[in-house]
Order: C-alpha cells, then structure tokens, then sequence
C-alpha cells in the first residue's frame, strides 16, 4: 500500500530532520548508559553493605518472586501486548536508577534528621514513613513518566499504566530484598542463628512470602492515574495532569501506611496487613482483570467496522475478542506454518487489537492529529499479515463458537463482494 512522502523540514532545521540531541540513538546511548552507571553503583553500594558472601545470599533468594511477578503482569498485558523493551527498561529503571535514588536520598535525609533533632531513633522512624515513601514512589513514577511521554503509542490505557509500573516496582523491590536479606544473613553470620529461627528465614517469609507484591501495589495507584491520563482527550489538560498526581499521592500513603504499620503495636504489621493490603491487592487485580475484560470488549466492538469494509474476514472480530481464541489460532498457525506463522497471527491480533483501540479513541474525540495515518499503518501492516492469519483465525472460530442458528439469509451482514460463507462448518 502506497504511502505519503514525509512533510518538508520547516526552515531552520537542518537536513538530517531533527538535531543531534534528538536522535533516537542519541536518546538510546545516554539511557543505556544512565542505568549502566546506576547499576554498577548500586552493586557496589549494596555489597559494601551486604558483604560478598551477603550478597549472593540475599541476590539467590530475591530472584524468586521475579518470575511470578513479571508473568503475572504479561499475563495482563496480553490483549495488546507492549514491546518487551518498555518491560526491560522499567525493571531496569526500578532496579537500578530508582533502587540508587532511594538508597542515597533516604540516606541522606535521615541523617540530617538525626544531625538536626539530635534523636537518632525518632529519625529512622520519619526516614521510614514519611521520607522513604515520597523518594522511593517518585523515583518509581519516573519510569512511568517516560514510557508515558516518549512510548506514547505503546501507552493507551490503565492496564498499560498498571502493567509499566507493577514491573518498575518489581524491579525496585528485587533491589531493596537483596539488601535486606543479604544484611538479615551477615546479622545471622554473627548471632549463629540457623534455620527457620534465623532473621534470613524470617526477613524472607515476610517480603518474599508475605508480601511480595507490596511494592507492585503502591506503584500501580500511580500506573492507573497515569493510564487514566491516556484515556483522556488532548483538550483535557487538568485530568491530564491530575490523575497521575492523583495516583502518586496515593501510592505515598499506602507506602507510609506499610511502613508505619510497626508503631501500630506489637500486632500493627498484620492489622494493616490484614485490613488494609490484602484487600487492596484484591480490590486492584479485580480492576486490571476487568479492565482486560472491557479492552476485549472493545475489539469485538471496534473492528466489525473494519470487516465490513473488507479488511476482515467477518468472524475475525468474535475471534480477536476472545484470548481462548487468539491462542488457538497461534497454535494452529504455528503447527501448520512452523514458527514464522505463528508469530505472523500473533503480530496480526496485536496489530487488530491495536487498531480497535485507536478506532475507540477517535470515536469519543481522544485520537491525536495522527489518526488517519496511524490507522493506514495499521491496516497495511494487518494486509501484509492476512494470508497465514485468516486460515488459522477461521479455525479458531470453528472451534470456539457454538453452531450458528439456521437462517433464511446465510450471507446476511457480510462485507460487499465478500464470498458467503458459514465461518463454523467443517
């Protein structure tokens, strides 16, 4: 498909379109190399801390809950799934730059507490629930703002939102666990303590058992208020501004409530666990679950438009709204096809969840200036794709949908020109 030759330069910029500290591999070198930097400072840091022996100890067991965690959130992410380098950069953002930011600023903040009040013990208690919560959930938010601001095209909805800050805060607490149990095993290197009695056993039950998920969950109020942000219209500037603020704060409190639980009393760590966690961390995965639900929603709304006009074949917009669906699909495409199949089908679901959504935007006034020509990107990268997508989609209908009640108009409601048939016969 043919398309438009790019806008001249406006007068002034020079000939290679935009200036050098513009480029994308410009932007490219100075991030890789800002996380590099932060990484190997933050290994230094935390192994000066932990000691050497400390550090693989607490690096072997902070690694578990990684896995668990970022499947969990790819899971979410799998109606239109984003480019795994937003995933690595924000788990290296968390780990590294954030995980650097907290350690120094928190370090610093809580010894010029303790200089100035001359209580030692009354600034380690404001470092915890006041300081440490402000650094640590805005140093997090700083990878979300960037996705927002420079992935904006990969940044749509809630569950994006929910998606790059879960692993942004994934990331960050990898770091802080490998600090915490690798100073919980020196401790136990001098006590003598073994066993399930040791602080290493107790340190690991209650932020890899208990509670890893506590800093996905602080981090995801700033996510949804930053993907509240992109499902508004250009035009609303407040909301824009203010949901993200919004969500910010809120992961603030919760994370000072977290850290504060302690001076609640003996029992405070598992009364806010309890009260307050438990059923946030359900209130937020029934809102992601059923935000992936209403994003389903969408493509079995959205792109019938498209089958009508020929772009789809008619049952593919039931098939794209259905993950059981999709998934069979890419099995049969890749049992079929081999790998470069499947992969092609699960480029073409992508591509058509992408276009629904973009299509849902320009309906309710929120597509930017860039509408037509990102649909036209779209459209055309679908058309390159349908020759391995259609078979294999058709399939997945047949199996998936219940036979069609008997008609008197077989090929009523089909695009024009587009041959009648009944997508579920053998």
């Amino acid at each position: 498909m043919a398309t438009s030759p790019p806008p001249p330069a406006p007068p002034g910029t020079p000939a290679g379109g935009t200036r050098w500290w513009q480029r994308k591999w410009v932007r490219y070198a100075a991030l890789t190399t800002l996380l590099t930097l932060s990484g190997l400072v933050i290994l230094a840091l935390v192994r000066r801390q932990t000691g050497t022996e400390g550090f693989l100890v607490g690096l072997g067991l902070s690694v578990l809950p990684v896995p668990l965690l970022v499947s969990a959130f790819r899971w979410l992410d799998r109606v239109d799934p984003g480019p795994w380098r937003n995933l690595l950069f924000s788990f290296a953002w968390g780990a590294c730059a954030a995980a650097l930011i907290a350690i120094v600023a928190n370090s610093f903040a809580t010894q010029w507490i303790a200089t100035a009040t001359a209580d030692p013990s009354h600034a380690d208690t404001l470092g915890a629930t006041v300081i440490a919560p402000v650094v640590e959930e805005s140093a997090k938010a700083a990878a979300v703002l960037l996705v927002f601001l420079f992935r904006r095209r990969d940044f749509t909805g809630i569950v994006d939102g929910v998606v790059i800050a879960g692993v942004t805060a994934t990331g960050f607490a990898f770091t802080e666990n490998i600090l915490y149990l690798g100073t919980a095993f020196g401790t136990d290197q001098l006590t003598g303590d073994t066993g399930l009695f040791s602080v290493t056993a107790a340190t690991f039950f209650v932020r890899v058992i208990m509670s890893p998920f506590a800093h996905p969950l602080f981090t995801v109020l700033t996510g949804i208020g930053f993907g509240i942000a992109a499902l508004s219209a250009d035009r609303q500037q407040v909301r824009r501004v203010l949901f993200p603020i919004v969500g910010l704060l809120l992961a603030m409190g919760m994370h000072a409530m977290w850290n504060g639980s302690s001076a609640f009393g003996e029992y405070g760590f598992f009364a806010v666990y309890a009260v307050f966690m438990v059923p946030a961390f359900g209130l937020l995965t029934w809102l992601a679950v059923w935000t992936r639900q209403r994003e389903l929603g969408t493509v079995r709304t959205e792109l019938p438009s498209y089958a009508m006009a020929g772009w789809l074949a008619a049952p593919e917009p039931f098939v794209l709204g259905s993950m059981r669906a999709r998934r069979l699909a890419r099995e049969y495409a890749t049992r079929h096809g081999g790998r470069e199949a499947g992969r092609a089908v699960a480029e073409y679901e992508a591509y058509a969840t992408s276009l629904a959504f973009l299509r849902h935007r320009g309906r309710h006034g929120r597509a930017g200036a860039d509408f037509a020509v990102r649909e036209r990107e779209l459209l055309h990268e679908l058309w390159a794709r349908r020759e391995p997508a259609r078979p294999a989609l058709e399939y997945a209908a047949r199996v998936t949908a219940p036979p069609p009640a008997p008609s008197p108009w077989p090929g009523y409601g089909y695009p024009q020109g587009y041959p009648a048939y009944n997508p579920y016969r053998s």
